[in-house]
């Protein structure tokens, strides 16, 4: 097992105290699927009538886990979540459907659920066989240990490489009613989501239907989730599940049919806060990261254009080193912008960094301060900024440098 890199620099100073939401429990324990000492599996339970949604890899070779979240969504139905660390269960084949349908069964019996609904999901490592006979040594324990206050414990059992535990929480009006939202996550590697990331999981107390739950969260993960990257590979097992016990009801919030109900705005407003969050901090810990990098393209001739020239800087690992190396070569962001394949005019084109214009009308800006820059540079987050000067299409993205300690970190990570 490869040493534990040091935590971060970029890793948050506090954690969110974030009180227990009605309906979910939480417990944790050490199956020892590949890891030895340390917590590798967390089990959440809900109450009766739990609504869920969720949303997944767009990989074509996903994991065993994915395809059984997938197939259990549309009853909408949920009662428990068993999540690995230490082994994907990806490209395993039979015995990777084996493997889930063993876990799902396993936790059907101790929970006293139907196992379509149990979900599951597992991270780590890729094309090794999961053996969910390990789940059956810890089960009963989890089950009769789980408790509403356990959200640390539950983030930092579902890390890999990550270097902290991902948390955040807010706090939403429906109706007249307050509810709250929570959630966790993991990632550090393999991050360029194309829904989600590698696991995140988000809580609620709110009373709203599956179906309402599913295009609230489809519709946020575009600008957080779907917004960042660390090394532009989008792995075959990311997974976020939108869980809501309806708890809240009994305290007179009315219960949410429709995604245009006006009693969503708050809720909206706050689950987006949450889902960014967490997607920034996984940006934060991305594998060696020193830097973290927001990234803004306007004037392209549409938001689907600006968004992918956003990621073509986000995602060039010229411009991650140079960046990593505290210089600011503009010369690659206009490489990443031409290669983008979207339309570009050299002679309208300006660039910014930390607020600083470096570049104008296809060359250096005249007022140009190298020294000015490079102090920019030094900072723990740097913003950049593009203009096409060509239409009214806009985008962020969020990225990271990239250092010597990825590749040591990835070279390492079997070993």
């Amino acid at each position: 097992m490869a040493k534990a890199a040091p935590v971060s620099p970029l890793a948050p100073k506090t954690y969110p105290e974030i009180p227990p939401i009605e309906g979910v429990r939480f417990a944790v324990g050490q199956a020892g699927v590949r890891y030895a000492d340390r917590t590798d599996v967390m089990l959440a339970l809900f109450d009766p009538g739990t609504q869920v949604a969720g949303v997944f890899t767009r990989s074509k070779c996903p994991s065993a886990p994915v395809d059984w979240c997938r197939s259990r969504l549309e009853g909408g139905k949920a009662r428990a979540l068993l999540v690995n660390s230490g082994n994907a269960n990806a490209f395993t084949g039979k015995a990777g459907k084996e493997a889930v349908k063993a876990s799902a069964k396993l936790v059907a019996a101790a929970v006293g659920a139907p196992e379509k609904h149990v979900f599951l999901a597992s991270t780590g490592v890729i094309g090794e066989p999961l053996d969910a006979s390990k789940f059956d040594g810890v089960m009963d324990r989890l089950v009769t240990s789980a408790r509403p206050d356990g959200w640390r414990e539950a983030a930092s059992a579902i890390m890999t490489t990550d270097t902290y535990p991902k948390l955040s929480t807010r706090v939403a009006r429906l109706g007249e009613v307050e509810v709250r939202i929570a959630g966790i996550a993991k990632g550090a590697g393999m991050i360029a989501p194309d829904m989600a990331t590698m696991l995140s999981f988000v809580f609620t107390d709110a009373p709203i239907a599956a179906e309402v739950l599913q295009t609230l969260l489809s519709r946020s993960v575009r600008g957080s989730f779907n917004s960042i990257t660390v090394d532009s590979d989008t792995s075959t097992s990311d997974t976020l599940l939108l869980f809501a016990t309806g708890a809240a009801e009994k305290r007179g919030a009315p219960w949410i049919e429709k995604a245009s109900d006006r009693a969503l705005a708050d809720f909206r407003r706050a689950l987006d806060e949450v889902l960014l969050d967490l997607a920034q901090q996984v940006v934060k810990d991305g594998e060696g990261a020193r830097k973290f990098v927001e990234i803004t393209v306007d004037g392209a001739e549409n938001a689907a254009a600006a968004k992918r020239i956003a990621l073509s800087i986000a995602n060039s690992p010229l411009v991650k080193t140079a960046i990593a190396g505290e210089d600011a070569n503009w010369g690659r962001v206009v490489m990443a912008v031409g290669k983008a394949g979207e339309a570009a005019d050299r002679d309208k084109l300006a660039i910014w960094f930390g607020g600083v214009r470096v570049a104008h009308k296809g060359q250096r800006d005249p007022d140009y301060d190298e020294a000015q820059v490079s102090e920019i540079m030094k900072r723990d987050e740097i913003a950049l900024r593009v203009d096409l000067g060509l239409g009214k299409g806009s985008a962020r993205v969020w990225t990271c440098d990239l250092t010597k300690e990825y590749v040591a970190i990835n070279g390492d990570y079997r070993s």
